[in-house]
């Protein structure tokens, strides 16, 4: 969850590592630091808080950091506070470490190291690496050979990037568990966890596998696994494509969903061809051909994801049983992973993560691989074509969203909306499971949301003034019945994850249970409610608020005819056919959670305790 960069090269690379770092401050935010070697030095600088506060000290004291090997880190904490003493990199004698992940066996290793003599300043599991590594190079000499023998020593997941003062013109980069890519330029070579952070300086990439270990200078990488020397291949990417500045917006996240109109219309047309001789729309011929045996051979479908990817995954349920009448499962894959789970033959394992990293989700599926299921495929939907997810699955469905900087998703998620759509549509005209009819006006209605996303985004104003209702509230509900019950924890998950409302989305037919002791004339109750066959019941349990004087925010279908009253306010939110309303649905809560984190100041893009990619468990 925290960000690498690293670089060796000619030139100064300080400027090199905070750019970088910069461009990664969306995976930590704690705290941030960088050593670079210089005059046969170490020379380290870390601040707490944002990187502007190592910026600012670097500037104090360019000369010192003036380089041209070093590595950079910016945190989020796992073991220890955010303090300067826990921020990376961490040194032991002349290396510096910087390290994202988890190393769960430190306790007993920083005994061992505490019986040697080494003294550890900070609390954090990442001091322990720099001392065994500092230990066994005591014994080589050789950094690589060092690097080498502590690996095994390590349990946990995680990644590493190592400088040592006697070798100033070699940097180490090892990756088990945690992404970390190799950046290839000319002359000079460089390390990131995520690539974006590199693009400012190169465009070609070299992604490192489970358990590599690369040597990189400027002029060579050498890369091994399992003691002997491995090639890897270089990928070229389309930096445009990867452009992730902010433009006229104030924040990243409502850059992010004005973007859904052409991330989720990207999405779709990668799989929907326009019949102009019929005028009507067709699955394009190659999208999933080469799968479409171990697809047609389906008969369950299980889910595995975490946070938003969750909610997506249980859209998707609702869609896979009323559809093709395919039974399906929607699992916490850190629930998953460890109980024990029964996984049925023929079974299609989703796994969905933005990222396409997060350790959870790469778990669980590593767990159901193990046990070899008959008839088994897996399949990642992913928005990074290059990650783990990809890499350790038989099938790749992306989301076409680029890159997503702001820690509350957004659009992410509704093209994850829209390519399990997609994956739906295809699964049933393989297994013939839906009438020609059926999808051909599913198909239609997909290429009709571009539209609809755009008409949405016209209510920014309406639920900007809906949201200083919220300013000062300290808790939510949000309620939904049916497709729309995912979207209800959505926007709750939104809501608390950017302003720190407490906020639980519940099942509106759940109100009754338990939740209806909550409701007072202080509890605003946000509700979805599309005409949908769920609408006269939603209307009952509406009803059952406004009798307790909860006051409710109403999101509309414009053919609801619902009027606004006392304490019941009505945005209305452009018609859409039932089955595809959540894509629509979306974007009203996000835009309601970003003004009322705005107004509350709270930090949009960046906010307390959370990272964008969730690379530990």
């Amino acid at each position: 969850m925290c960000g690498i960069v690293g670089a060796v090269a000619e030139r100064n690379i300080s400027n090199i590592l905070i750019e970088g770092l910069k461009r990664l401050e969306y995976r930590g935010y704690d705290s941030a630091g960088l050593t670079v070697i210089r005059n046969n030095e170490l020379h380290r600088e870390r601040q707490v808080g944002k990187v502007q506060a190592l910026v600012d000290a670097v500037a104090n004291d360019p000369q010192n950091f003036y380089g041209h090997i070093g590595i950079a880190h910016t945190r989020w904490a796992t073991h220890g506070e955010p303090a300067q003493r826990n921020a990376h990199p961490h040194v032991s004698g002349k290396i510096a470490v910087v390290h994202n992940g988890i190393v769960e066996n430190y306790a007993e290793l920083k005994e061992d190291l505490l019986d040697k003599g080494y003294e550890f300043t900070s609390q954090t599991d990442t001091e322990v690496v720099a001392h065994l590594i500092n230990d066994a190079y005591k014994q080589t000499s050789d950094l690589m050979q060092a690097v080498r023998k502590v690996t095994p020593l390590l349990h946990g997941a995680f990644a590493l990037g190592i400088v040592h003062v006697d070798s100033p013109d070699e940097l180490i980069a090892v990756r088990l568990g945690s992404p970390l890519v190799i950046g290839v330029g000319i002359g000079e070579n460089f390390i990131a966890s995520d690539q974006l952070a590199l693009l400012p300086v190169t465009n070609r990439f070299m992604y490192l596998e489970e358990g590599d270990i690369a040597k990189i200078t400027r002029d060579d990488i050498q890369v091994y696994a399992d003691g002997k020397e491995v090639n890897r291949k270089i990928n070229e990417i389309d930096a445009k494509q990867h452009n992730a500045d902010k433009g006229e917006f104030k924040h990243y996240m409502l850059k992010e969903i004005y973007e859904q109109p052409d991330a989720v219309a990207r999405t779709i047309e990668m799989a929907v061809d326009n019949d102009k001789s019929s005028k009507s729309y067709k699955l394009r011929d190659d999208f999933l051909q080469r799968h479409e045996t171990q697809l047609s051979g389906v008969r369950h479908v299980q889910i595995l994801a975490c946070g938003t990817s969750y909610h997506a995954g249980m859209v998707a349920k609702y869609w896979f049983e009323n559809l093709t009448r395919l039974p399906c499962s929607v699992e916490i894959a850190s629930e998953f992973r460890y109980r024990n789970p029964v996984v049925v033959d023929d079974s299609l394992v989703i796994c969905i993560s933005q990222s396409g990293e997060t350790a959870d989700t790469l778990s669980a599926l590593r767990e159901i691989q193990k046990h070899e299921p008959a008839g088994l495929v897996s399949l990642a939907l992913c928005n990074v074509p290059t990650s783990s997810l990809v890499r350790e699955t038989d099938i790749f469905l992306p989301t076409l969203a680029g890159p997503e900087i702001g820690v509350a998703s957004t659009k992410a998620f509704t093209t994850q909306l829209a390519a399990l759509m997609l994956l739906l549509l295809k699964v049933g005209a393989v297994q013939q499971r839906m009438e020609d009819g059926q999808l051909t006006s599913l198909l239609e209605d997909l290429h009709k949301l571009q539209g609809q996303l755009h008409a949405s985004l016209k209510l920014d104003g309406p639920i900007q003034a809906m949201s200083e209702s919220f300013e000062d509230k300290k808790s939510c509900l949000f309620l939904g019945r049916g497709l729309q019950f995912p979207i209800a924890l959505e926007g709750a998950l939104k809501l608390k994850e950017i302003s720190y409302i407490h906020a639980e989305g519940y099942a509106a037919g759940e109100l009754k249970h338990g939740p209806l002791a909550l409701v007072d004339k202080d509890m605003p109750i946000v509700v979805l409610a599309p005409k949908d066959s769920m609408f006269d019941k939603l209307k009952a349990n509406m009803q059952e608020v406004h009798a307790r004087h909860g006051e409710l925010f109403v999101f509309a279908s414009e053919a609801s005819q619902m009027v606004a009253e006392d304490r019941l306010h009505v945005v209305y939110v452009p018609d859409v056919c039932e089955i595809l309303a959540p894509i629509i649905y979306s974007v009203p809560i996000q835009l309601l959670s970003y003004h009322v984190a705005v107004m509350r100041g709270t930090d949009v893009d960046q906010p307390r305790n959370l990272a964008k990619s969730v690379t530990v468990e």
